[in-house]
């Protein structure tokens, strides 16, 4: 919600002067953080004197998930979809010149939110800054984790105590900072429908703050303190009537939670308070330029009701279905931000929306279906309960499936790539440096400053941190202060993560894509006919191993194409995410498969493409056939092609059923050449 500061703003109104009070404008904020600490600190300098007002700090995917930058699974993952910070050397020189105790800082880290925190805390304590002044957000959602993002490292159990402990160590210590954002953003990035964005994480908060409640860490006043400092971090897509309707139903269903869940009548304490990063999904790779629309149409949702308004809101660049984001882009996104905030009028008024039966139609049914799931859930037990049954991830997979298919079939009407597709070339994708890249020497580099970090270390600091850490994490103290003593005595992220994965252990969710095939998905019945015709031929069911190497996440597009094949007639093989190339061509070989699709979102394509590919070779097995979807540049394509990939498929290959053609066609092509 906005605060409720005002200014003064003068106005004219036929030759007189008048002053209008305007309410204050939300933070603005860029998603942002690449290839090194030295140039992500760069950017924000830049963002800053540019009018931006506060950092949204993007991590690389070694750092998210607790690995330092040169073990094996980060390879070809450093610096692409964020910073890498493996120690306080990185955090210091990634907030260098930017005073702590005056930046609101937001922090997107989950499984190593208390190791990241610990970080920024020691980083501030050098500054000289005052802990009670820091404020910011770390995300340190797991359970969104579990079910849409993957960067999740632990059990839920541990997981979520450390979830825990970050929230009561910040309740005592940090009194400015909000310790968790409840994260549906990317639940609608999974396929998540309004109503299953607004009960899945409401159900999560829920989750959350019953396991604070039963440790008897935050008894009476403080757990009051604990449910006041709570925050949500939101999506908003392109119906934004619906999407604002879904906002103001946020509020009003949180409010209810407060109150007859757990007693909360401080009215400042059950605020529903929000960011949002308005959806990615919806950016289109072709005709981009139209994404700049679709962007300024979704930050609306979020702003324009005062009663549901975002605290801070962060917007994508128009061109992140083509890749990094440059500094322009950027600027482009903040840009909108203030204009809205600034030109218009809109922070003149109360909230347009009240009074209106439409609207008031709109919220009362979300929430009437939003209770009705949340009751659902809280049978099951609560939303731990429903990850670990895979009720929530196989709606999610089961909501995006539909999503796609109306696409595909032209239901849902995307301007530019279902409906008037002819277009002009677009001369802002055009030429040399048109997205941000990262240099290939940038994880080289980064490995050495870390191998001379931990050269330079007192090693028995080192090891009495390490001890203490594992103490603390095995007895069931807070995590917190030891993490912080880490952070000083030189610990690396991976040290750390290394440390709590000895104590906790390691954790696989559920992939939430079924076994059995659905008999009603249209279109398919030529495909299936031609799987039937190839298996014949070649002696056996189709087998198509689907593949997410290294570690990226984002597995919808992978659970997707699984399947849609496994509609098709074909045998899936889907282990879910976060598998090394050695993995994968193992997997390849035991399972005796025909086909490898191997989905990489991180960038880090090329690298680990390249990986598989002399791996089959190695293991004698390059005569089964390779396709890969992702980001990719037509550059990368061509490089992917060269090392022997048969087909390569971008956001723009949005028909899934032309996908399972081409890969049957492709498994006919080797079987025959074989032959």
């Amino acid at each position: 919600m906005a605060t409720h500061n005002h200014a003064k703003h003068p106005k004219s109104t036929d030759g007189d002067e008048e002053m209008v009070v305007r309410d204050k404008p939300w933070l603005f904020r860029t998603y942002a953080g690449h290839s090194t600490a030295t140039e992500s600190n760069k950017l924000y300098r830049s963002n800053l004197a540019k009018g931006q007002t506060g950092l949204s700090v993007a991590f690389d995917l070694p750092t998210q998930t607790g690995y330092d930058s040169d073990h094996p699974l980060a390879r070809g993952e450093v610096g692409k979809v964020g910073v890498p910070i493996s120690h306080l050397g990185d955090m210091r020189t990634l907030f260098d010149g930017i005073p702590l105790a005056e930046m609101n800082t937001s922090m997107t880290i989950n499984a190593c939110a208390a190791w990241l925190l610990a970080l920024y805390i020691a980083a501030a304590d050098e500054q000289g800054a005052d802990r009670s002044r820091l404020q910011g957000t770390t995300q340190n959602d797991i359970i969104k984790e579990y079910l849409s993002r993957g960067t999740y490292v632990f059990p839920p159990a541990p997981s979520m105590r450390l979830t825990k402990d970050t929230i009561i160590y910040t309740t005592e210590h940090l009194p400015r900072w909000n310790p968790m954002n409840v994260c549906s953003y990317h639940l609608q990035e999974a396929g998540a429908t309004p109503v299953q964005e607004l009960a899945f994480a409401l159900a999560n908060a829920i989750a959350i703050l019953d396991t604070v409640k039963k440790s008897g860490e935050a008894e009476g006043p403080v757990f009051g303190e604990v449910v006041g400092r709570i925050s949500f971090f939101v999506n908003a897509g392109m119906r934004f009537i619906t999407e604002m309707c879904k906002m103001r139903a946020f509020v009003d269903l949180w409010d209810e939670i407060c109150v007859n869940r757990y007693g909360i009548t401080d009215a400042k304490q059950k605020l529903f308070r929000y960011g949002v990063q308005v959806n990615s999904l919806g950016l289109t790779e072709q005709q981009p330029e139209n994404n700049v629309y679709r962007i300024l149409l979704e930050m609306l949702a979020v702003t324009l009701s005062k009663k549901a308004r975002a605290r801070a809101v962060q917007l994508p660049a128009w061109n992140e279905a083509l890749g990094l984001p440059r500094s322009f882009d950027q600027q482009w996104s903040l840009r909108m931000q203030q204009v809205v905030a600034y030109e218009t009028d809109l922070l003149e008024y109360g909230d347009i929306f009240d009074g209106s039966t439409e609207i008031a139609k709109k919220v009362e049914e979300l929430k009437e279906q939003a209770r009705a799931e949340l009751a659902r859930i809280d049978a099951m037990g609560g939303a731990v309960a429903a990850i670990e049954n895979s009720y929530m991830k196989q709606q999610l997979v089961e909501s995006n499936t539909r999503r796609l298919e109306a696409i595909e079939r032209g239901e849902q009407v995307v301007v530019g790539v279902n409906r008037w597709t002819e277009t002009e070339p677009s001369p802002l994708t055009t030429g040399e440096g048109a997205i941000l890249t990262v240099p290939e020497g940038v994880e080289a580099e980064q490995i050495a400053r870390l191998q001379a970090w931990r050269a330079a270390r007192d090693p028995k600091a080192v090891e009495a941190a390490l001890a203490a850490l594992k103490s603390a994490a095995q007895e069931g103290r807070n995590i917190m202060e030891p993490s912080i003593v880490c952070a000083k005595a030189g610990i690396t992220t991976g040290e750390w993560g290394t440390c709590l994965r000895e104590v906790f252990g390691e954790y696989r969710a559920p992939t939430g894509v079924g076994r059995a095939a659905r008999v009603d998905t249209q279109g398919l019945d030529e495909v299936r006919r031609n799987v039937d015709a190839v298996s014949e031929k070649i002696g056996r069911r189709i087998k198509f191993l689907v593949g997410k190497p290294g570690l990226d996440g984002h597995s919808n597009g992978a659970e997707q194409i699984a399947v849609r094949a496994r509609d098709c007639g074909m045998e899936v093989v889907y282990e879910g995410i976060r598998l090394t190339p050695a993995e994968i061509v193992n997997a390849a070989l035991e399972e005796s498969v025909h086909v490898i699709g191997l989905s990489i979102l991180s960038g880090s394509h090329v690298p680990l493409v390249r990986d598989v590919m002399e791996r089959l070779r190695a293991e004698g097995l390059s005569d089964i056939p390779v396709v890969v979807g992702g980001i990719i540049p037509p550059e990368d394509e061509v490089q992917l092609k060269g090392f022997g990939v048969a087909a390569v498929y971008t956001p723009k290959n949005f028909e899934l059923n032309r996908i399972m053609a081409d890969i049957v066609a492709i498994v006919d092509r080797e079987s025959q050449k074989a032959a």
